[in-house]
């Protein structure tokens, strides 16, 4: 299927100063990888520019083949004893108020990177107690003595994105389980009922305003507080096709529905990914 240009709502100015350079060095310092980069997020530029950004530990490759993303998968690399620290002593230089985390899927690993991700919460809290702390966490092949490592180390939000419909799981996500990501949403709120619960999907793979308002309908029944929608854009040719560009009336209409199913806070724009503005949402909690 051909698709036109890019619509007007999509095209994206470019920012300028002095912190697009300031967060690439100390990116650079620490040794540090951003889903910012690796994902080629729309969104890059403006969020460094505010001095923000999603790192990305446990490596730069993933262990599976979902063929919306654009993090490579090559050879698996050993997890940096190191990083836990060096995100935390960037989170602090960076002056974030709210730091976001997220990683590469690692089937590889015993507990697929949950004890990694508590030790990076856990060094954060030790830099700044007050800094909001937002994990977005792989499905940890369904392990909930794996999550139970994550819930335990009490990050604020634990996002998991179910990314798209059911029907098109499989070929979308040929290696999750859409009833799986569900259930580790839930199981988060039964762990400690504390922590906010996150998720997000990807619009314009083809599917139905009816089957968008399922998946948050079946969201707000596993307890999620947050929603992101967003357009997907394939990162190059040989990844899932784009079939349209959904309208920002669309996208205003899935925030109305998702709030009247009883969100506390739903982005829903283009351009949203599911760290963008992550910040707004803990505003008035």
């Amino acid at each position: 299927m051909t698709l036109k240009r890019k619509p007007s709502w999509l095209r994206i100015k470019v920012p300028q100063g002095q912190n697009l350079d300031y967060v690439k060095t100390i990116l650079s310092d620490y040794s540090l990888n951003t889903v910012c980069q690796e994902a080629n997020c729309p969104n890059k530029l403006e969020c460094y520019s505010k001095k923000t950004a999603t790192f990305m530990i446990l490596g730069r490759e993933c262990s599976r083949n979902c063929r919306f993303c654009n993090i490579s998968h090559g050879e698996l690399q050993p997890v940096d004893e190191m990083e836990a620290n060096n995100v935390a002593e960037a989170s602090v230089k960076l002056g974030l108020k709210h730091v976001v985390v997220t990683s590469v899927t690692r089937d590889d690993l015993p507990d697929g990177g949950a004890s990694h991700f508590a030790a990076v919460i856990n060094a954060i809290k030790l830099k700044d107690a007050n800094m909001i702390i937002e994990v977005l966490i792989p499905d940890f092949r369904g392990s909930e003595e794996a999550l139970k490592k994550v819930v335990l180390a009490q990050p604020h939000i634990i996002n998991h994105n179910v990314e798209t419909v059911p029907r098109l799981y499989d070929d979308v996500r040929p290696m999750a389980d859409y009833k799986q990501s569900l259930n580790l949403i839930k199981q988060v709120k039964e762990i400690n009922n504390r922590i906010y619960t996150k998720s997000g999907i990807m619009v314009g793979m083809g599917e139905t305003e009816k089957e968008v308002t399922k998946v948050m309908k079946d969201l707000r029944e596993v307890g999620c507080d947050f929603l992101t929608v967003g357009q997907y854009l394939p990162p190059g040719r040989d990844y899932y096709p784009l079939v349209e560009y959904v309208t920002p009336e669309t996208f205003e209409r899935y925030k109305e529905i998702g709030i009247k199913l009883g969100f506390s806070a739903v982005a829903s724009s283009p351009l949203v990914r599911s760290s963008y503005n992550a910040a707004e949402m803990m505003e008035g909690k």
